[in-house]
C-alpha cells in the first residue's frame, strides 16, 4: 500500500488551552484541513463538490491522543481512505512529530451526502473517482 497523503502544521498559540496544550476541538480541525487537501491534491475543490450538488460528511470520529502538542511544535498529519462497498468509506489519520513520533490517531467513518436529496450516495468512491484528476492520492 502506498504512503498515505500527509500535511504538516505548526501549532499556533491561539490554539492552546489553559494547560498550553493544543486543544482537544482543534485535531479535529487539522484532520479536516488534511482531508481538504488531500481532496485538492486529487483535483476535487469544494466548488467543484458543490457543482456537482455532494459534499463529504463525517458519520463518525475516534479520536486517541497519545503525546501532547504545544506551541510552535510541528506535527504532520495523513490521510488514508479505505473504499468500502456501500455507502461510506473508512478515513485513518495520524498526527506524528517530524522525527516521526506518533501523537495521535483518528479514525472515521464518512460518506457523500447528495445535497438535494439529503441522502448518502451509493457509491462515494466511485463518485470521487470521477471527479478527480488524479485519484492516487484517495487511493482509488
Amino acid at each position: 500500500m502506498a504512503d498515505p497523503f500527509r500535511v504538516r502544521i505548526t501549532v499556533r498559540g491561539y490554539e492552546l488551552d489553559t494547560q498550553g496544550h493544543l486543544n482537544q476541538a482543534v485535531y479535529l480541525q487539522y484532520a479536516e484541513h488534511a482531508r481538504w487537501e488531500c481532496l485538492r491534491a486529487a483535483g476535487i475543490s469544494q466548488a467543484g463538490l458543490l457543482a456537482q450538488g455532494v459534499g463529504p460528511v463525517a458519520l463518525e470520529v475516534t479520536l486517541r491522543y497519545l503525546r501532547e502538542l504545544r506551541g510552535g511544535d510541528e506535527v504532520d498529519v495523513s490521510c488514508r481512505f479505505a473504499w468500502d462497498t456501500g455507502k461510506t468509506f473508512r478515513v485513518e489519520q495520524d498526527y506524528r512529530r517530524p522525527d516521526g513520533e506518533p501523537v495521535a490517531s483518528l479514525t472515521g467513518v464518512g460518506g457523500l451526502l447528495d445535497l438535494r436529496e439529503r441522502r448518502l450516495v451509493a457509491d462515494p468512491g466511485e463518485r470521487f473517482r470521477a471527479m478527480a484528476t488524479d485519484p492516487k492520492p484517495l487511493g482509488l
